[in-house]
């Protein structure tokens, strides 16, 4: 695996540096460029908690993945230029209030000053890093906060309309990929798992977001949205020319 490859995948060569505003700048170019996708779980083709794997497919094939594979590879990446940075496992809260299957997703702490939560793997949330001291952050999707519950469990939380919501509850006990192996079968199994009944594939734009699911593709700049509903033949192209996949 080459470090200068993977940042040139998502124009990130520049911020080789360990600081808060390289940190900045390489999450949000990942975002940008990575999209986060479950096309292999729609297709049953298996994904295994493995670095090499994750390479290939991200950086040699220029796909995306999901929060194992994009936090996993970023966490890896972190860690080679010098960050402190570890894996964190997090349940996540349904849009319904439903809490997901506990433990199940990855993120990341990274240790700088002051701890950040970063997240490249979650779709449509923050590109910043996120203090875990309070306060509060905000980019073209919103205004986020890390609120700390008690000493372990930390809740990651957005403004929205009706007022804040919790995306997902965290500890901070470092994991290795190889915890996430219940949780990686699960969302790709489970009828419960959010990622098997249909196409996802999002990346963050500097306006907002692109997002395709099955068929329908919704275009969000500056908070508003544009859906269209595409043709299978426009969906191929969409794949290819909005997120820079072939299958």
């Amino acid at each position: 695996m080459d470090i200068n490859d993977y940042l040139a995948r998502f124009y990130g060569l520049p911020y080789k540096k360990v600081s808060l505003s390289n940190l900045t700048a390489l999450q949000q170019l990942h975002m940008q460029h990575v999209p986060f996708e479950n096309l292999d779980v729609i297709r049953r083709v298996p994904i295994y908690l493995n670095l090499p794997n994750f390479y290939e497919k991200i950086v040699s094939r220029k796909r995306g993945g999901y929060c194992y594979e994009l936090n996993g590879l970023f966490k890896w990446l972190l860690t080679e230029l010098g960050y402190d940075a570890h894996l964190i496992a997090a349940t996540v809260q349904r849009p319904t209030g439903e809490w997901a299957k506990a433990d199940t997703h990855a993120a990341i702490h990274v240790l700088l000053e002051e701890p950040y939560l970063v997240d490249v793997g979650f779709g449509d949330s923050t590109c910043l890093p996120i203090p875990m001291n309070g306060e509060e952050r905000t980019d073209i999707s919103g205004t986020y906060r890390v609120n700390r519950q008690n000493n372990h469990t930390f809740e990651l939380e957005r403004d929205e309309d009706s007022g804040s919501r919790t995306l997902y509850r965290f500890g901070l006990t470092p994991k290795s990929l190889t915890d996430f192996h219940e949780g990686c079968v699960f969302n790709q199994v489970a009828k419960d798992s959010t990622f098997t009944h249909s196409d996802i594939v999002t990346r963050a734009t500097p306006l907002g977001r692109v997002t395709l699911n099955n068929e329908t593709i919704t275009l969000t700049e500056n908070n508003i949205r544009t859906k269209t509903v595409l043709s299978e033949e426009e969906k191929i192209c969409t794949l290819s020319d909005t997120f820079g996949i072939r299958l």
